[in-house]
């Protein structure tokens, strides 16, 4: 559970592997969406031809381009194209190497990583272990403020043991870092350039010095931010089949649906659902739908109210309708939730996606159950705030009926409005909490481990916001983190996920697939939510030749 990512319900459509290669996939699905069929594809069709340029929206312009502080999906969708990581999580939702070429671990508190060689920074300098050191002690220090430090908490040691190998030693046995070296805690950009940037470093006065198939031309502040392609690139399979890329930054979910059809923009992810339908019918261009690893969830914020006595929680969890929900808040595009870690978070060992999520049983939706658990608990006529927004229509949809159904059942709910500010600010200032029973989030997986989730629930950690601590949580989920080989830490995490269930530190609600929106006149975009760190930019080029 992280922010602010946890918030992008309000943009969205909603949204130790083995030391082998690879790992995990996801499968098709079927689905509706307003009445008409849709299917889940990790990649649109490919690209016919190159293309001089394309025009990408966000739907905000992003607060920084430094991969240390980026923890949002506008900086993510940029960085994607611009910065790698050590390993790579693809669009099917597989780790495979990236600038390591390859990984071992001679003790379980010891990783090693051979870089790859000849990788060349945009500037033309060669890619060393010293950058890789630099690069990740950097989200280490706490001068940094990097959100993604807590990634490196059981880290002792960063070194250089070879000219192109990294040793990382670790105080304990720790699965989720190896992975997480997929996502920006394993990002490598150019020593050299870090120190020469200063405190400009991911800013629109800044320069960025990366690997990746697009460098940065320019960040035109309120504006524009446009990428040109990297003719020195080392990977021959995503060599950018695009000269340039141009992001513009509409905040407005209609601006944006006009901008997509209009032209003006020729794609962008996060489609609103509002905008679903329009859309699709528009003849304009392709809605698409890729795997995800998010859930719409409930997060607690008080254990002291009346949502401290877990037959509350779970008598609000049977109020909700769900099947309803997603019709409102999602353009009907998703399912009810069965478990606070979404289905596509299980897709590591996809065998096990089917033993440890498919059979759990669909929530259920019982007011008169949920009634008579409230009057149970005493809980009858207390009061329970949930904050709610005018930054989007999902989370004012959502929230108005997480009030209709406790209401339903004798709580006295009661809507707080935020400022879009004052939102974000729920999930990285406690005292912005103060007062608030519940918080509308949106939480998902950087890697296709569900284990990442549930991590965010432990006592003391950053992502848990409500303070909830439970020691059988606790070593269930420290036993799962130990267990290196995936299968085995599947099972450990089926644990894990089955107290969260009985528990409900956080209540899910549903869960959708992750959208772009592509124009006519381009193709051969990743569709899932692997777009944060995968180059997806990379593989767009012309529908036509």
């Amino acid at each position: 559970m992280r922010t602010p990512r946890f918030i992008a319900l309000a943009c969205t459509a909603a949204v130790a592997v083995s030391l082998t290669a690879c790992s995990g996939a996801t499968r098709p699905q079927q689905g509706t969406a307003d009445g008409a069929g849709f299917k889940l594809s990790p990649t649109s069709p490919a690209a016919q031809g190159p293309l001089d340029s394309f025009t990408w929206s966000l739907y905000a312009e992003p607060y920084t381009l430094d991969y240390a502080l980026a923890y949002d999906y506008p900086p993510n969708t940029v960085l994607a194209n611009v910065c790698e990581q050590l390993l790579r999580v693809t669009p099917d939702l597989r780790i495979e190497p990236g600038l390591a070429v390859k990984w071992t671990r001679p003790d379980p508190r010891t990783l090693v990583y051979t870089l790859r060689p000849n990788v060349k920074f945009h500037d033309g300098t060669v890619m060393t272990a010293d950058d890789v050191v630099a690069s990740l002690k950097r989200q280490m220090d706490p001068a940094t403020g990097s959100p993604w430090s807590t990634a490196f908490k059981t880290v002792d040691s960063i070194g250089k043991s070879g000219p192109l190998e990294v040793t990382i030693k670790l105080g304990k046995a720790d699965a989720l870092f190896h992975e997480m070296l997929a996502a920006s805690p394993g990002t490598v950009v150019s020593a050299a350039s870090l120190a020469e940037q200063g405190e400009d470093y991911g800013t629109p006065e800044g320069k960025l010095n990366c690997t990746g198939p697009f460098s940065l031309e320019k960040w035109a502040q309120g504006d524009s931010i446009t990428l040109k392609k990297n003719p020195d690139y080392w990977d021959e399979k995503l060599v950018a089949r695009s000269g340039s890329v141009k992001f513009t930054f509409i905040e407005d979910a209609a601006a944006r649906a006009n901008a997509f059809l209009s032209g003006t923009a020729d794609g962008g992810y996060m489609v609103p659902s509002a905008s679903f339908a329009r859309l699709r019918d528009s003849g304009k261009g392709s809605l698409l739908f890729g795997p995800n690893t998010a859930a719409a969830d409930l997060a607690v914020l008080n254990f002291k109210g009346a949502l401290g006595d877990v037959r509350v929680r779970r008598a609000l969890s049977m109020a909700l309708d769900r099947k309803n929900i997603v019709k409102a808040a999602a353009g009907g595009v998703g399912v009810p939730a069965k478990a606070p870690a979404a289905r596509g978070a299980w897709a590591l060992v996809p065998e096990k996606t089917a033993t440890h999520y498919d059979t759990l049983p669909e929530p259920v939706h019982d007011v008169a159950g949920a009634k008579k658990l409230v009057e149970e608990a005493g809980a009858t006529g207390k009061k329970v705030t949930v904050a709610t927004s005018s930054m989007a229509p999902e989370i004012s949809v959502l929230a108005n009926a997480v009030q209709a159904a406790g209401r339903e059942i004798g709580l006295d709910v009661r809507l707080q409005p935020v400022s879009p500010d004052a939102y974000s600010g729920i999930f990285v200032d406690p005292a912005a909490r103060e007062g608030l029973d519940l918080v509308i989030t949106h939480g998902y997986d950087n890697t296709p481990d569900p284990l990442e989730f549930y991590q965010y629930l432990r006592t003391g950690d950053f992502g848990n916001y409500g303070n909830w601590s439970e020691a059988e949580y606790d070593l269930a989920f420290d036993r799962a983190n130990t267990e290196y080989d995936p299968a085995e830490r599947a099972d450990l995490t089926a644990k894990v996920q089955e107290i969260a269930l009985r528990e409900l530190p956080v209540i899910p609600v549903y869960e959708a697939p992750f959208s772009v929106f592509l124009g006519k006149r381009i193709t051969g975009a990743p569709t899932g939510i692997a777009q944060l760190y995968y180059p997806w930019a990379a593989t767009i080029g012309a529908a036509q030749q």
